[in-house]
């Protein structure tokens, strides 16, 4: 059997592993759902007629909800981080770095599993706002890149999450140290355009790396033109937070003394 082959099978094992705790113990994947879905109403119906007052009706559910289902995308960061600092903590990660299996796995078994259940609830977050309003006006190739993107951003925040897991003392650490990744787009463009808040704070929010996520998303699902620009720095961002988080979890897992 080739290494690549052995890395394989060991990243299937662990995926399989990471699946079945997920269906034992389904109340962190559930808050992936439900808090996208209290944000989306909370901003839809309580907030949406002070926030969205310069938009035309039924206007501010399309404005805010590709931002809601890429904030959805990235809250599959706290769930892996916790499940990497449990296992941890238990003794787990010292054990399987004593086996003889292909090291690369057991973060790719955790960072893969947690990629489907986070997008299988963007599917159900979606769906939902269809149900309340949301009218994308997007054809299959932009939902075709909308998937590709999300999918994306999920693998980048997740390998950064497990390396957070990784860092933490503790289950509770690893869910604080992931935590702005679910709330870095408020600073974006996903509730409120950029061009409305204040001087400083339109800065950061023009140049953090969510805002031209959130703007192509927004441009492939509504059907709107999405700038080269924008695309590309979009692709960039989440290309270089994958590699930074899958480099440095992968320096983690190799030492063999927990810091």
């Amino acid at each position: 059997m080739s290494a690549f082959s052995h890395a394989m099978g060991d990243s299937l094992t662990m995926l399989r592993r990471n699946l079945l705790h997920a269906k034992r113990y389904p109340n962190m994947t559930l808050s992936i759902v439900f808090m996208p879905i209290f944000m989306l109403l909370l901003f839809v119906f309580v907030f949406g007629g002070a926030i969205g007052a310069g938009l035309a009706k039924g206007d501010y559910i399309d404005y805010v909800t590709p931002g809601i289902i890429l904030m959805t995308a990235t809250s599959g960061s706290v769930v892996v981080a916790v499940a990497v600092a449990v296992d941890k903590t238990e003794g787990i990660i010292n054990r399987f770095r004593t086996l003889a299996i292909s090291p690369g796995s057991v973060m790719t078994g955790q960072v893969v599993g947690s990629v489907i259940q986070t997008m299988l609830s963007v599917a159900l977050v979606t769906g939902f706002a269809v149900l309340i309003g949301f009218r994308p006006a997007g054809g299959p190739l932009g939902w075709l890149g909308a998937f590709g993107l999300l999918t994306l951003v999920a693998l980048a925040v997740t390998w950064c999450s497990a390396a957070f897991g990784l860092i933490a003392k503790g289950a509770e650490t690893a869910s604080n140290i992931a935590l702005p990744f679910q709330f870095l787009p408020f600073l974006g463009s996903a509730i409120v355009t950029p061009e409305s808040m204040p001087a400083g704070m339109r800065w950061f929010a023009e140049y953090q790396p969510f805002t031209p996520i959130i703007d192509t998303l927004r441009g492939l699902l509504m059907g709107q033109p999405v700038g080269g620009g924008t695309a590309l720095a979009a692709v960039a961002w989440c290309l270089a937070i994958a590699a930074g988080g899958y480099l440095w979890s992968r320096s983690l897992f190799h030492r063999r003394k927990d810091a």
